[in-house]
């Protein structure tokens, strides 16, 4: 996949995530949501920095399954069931981004949730990528 990201200079300056994304490619792979479930159906971790943790690494996961990279996400949607939490991590949440998934930052949005499909979540990302 090719990916420019699109950072318009008459935008608010784009920190952990780029505006626009123009992807480039003849594969899109469509991501179900992710939480912090383990092998069994889990939910593992205390706090939304752990439950993002692993909600990434299952993303990652399902994403190298189908032959993509995270160099390869268009999109990321991230559910909170509390957005003040999860601005009050956010320096966090980008350090575990960018161990997980590198700086190319896809487009993104944060999604204040009621509740999630698993009652002990506290965040679940989806998303789509574009491969080559």
């Amino acid at each position: 996949m090719t990916a420019e990201r699109v950072n318009p200079p008459e935008l608010s300056p784009a920190a952990g995530f780029s505006h626009a994304v123009v992807a480039t490619g003849s594969r899109v792979v469509f991501l179900a949501g992710q939480t912090a479930l383990d092998v069994d159906g889990k939910v593992v971790g205390e706090t939304l920095p752990q439950q993002f943790e692993r909600a990434l690494a299952n993303l990652l996961t399902a994403l190298r399954a189908a032959g993509g990279t995270p160099a390869d996400l268009a999109r990321v949607t991230v559910y909170a069931t509390d957005v003040a939490d999860y601005r009050a991590h956010a320096a966090e949440l980008g350090r575990i981004w960018r161990r997980s998934a590198g700086r190319d930052y896809p487009a993104m949005a944060v999604i204040g949730a009621v509740r999630l499909w698993d009652e002990q979540a506290l965040v679940e990302l989806d998303g789509f990528a574009v491969l080559a």
